[in-house]
């Protein structure tokens, strides 16, 4: 099994983020404990960095957090096809519409998001956090 976690699913993690690291950092851990292919999409790594830094006012110490979480999931590339195949979604949200099809074109069984009323027009099924962890 494969899936892709979204950026808000890993800043709740990262930045510890209440009331939804727990659930967020449980369902990762599930993940990862099960041998699931956890993926990110690269385009959300900057997005990532940035908030990180903002919040720990370092590069060094937002570049530590992307190198730990490089141990743990891999980056999907966002490919031209995928920008395309976005914009023909009738997904209201067009970032979430990438999401959705780098997942798709990865083969991602779930979406792990906290924003599953932006995917209801998805490919790939959305799914929080308190949800993957009663699979």
């Amino acid at each position: 099994m494969k899936i892709l976690i979204d950026t808000n699913v890993i800043i709740d993690i990262l930045q510890k983020r209440e009331p939804f690291f727990g659930e967020s950092y449980h369902a990762l851990r599930k993940a990862i404990e099960n041998d699931v292919e956890c993926m990110i999409s690269a385009s959300a790594v900057t997005d990532i960095f940035y908030m990180l830094r903002k919040s720990l006012g370092s590069n060094h110490q937002a570049k530590e957090q992307i190198e730990r979480l490089a141990q743990l999931v891999d980056f999907a590339d966002v490919q031209g096809m995928d920008i395309h195949a976005a914009l023909m979604r009738t997904m209201p949200d067009f970032e979430d519409a990438v999401v959705d099809a780098v997942a798709e074109r990865n083969g991602a069984s779930y979406i792990l998001t906290r924003n599953i009323k932006d995917f209801t027009d998805s490919v790939v099924t959305a799914i929080l956090p308190a949800d993957y962890l009663n699979l």
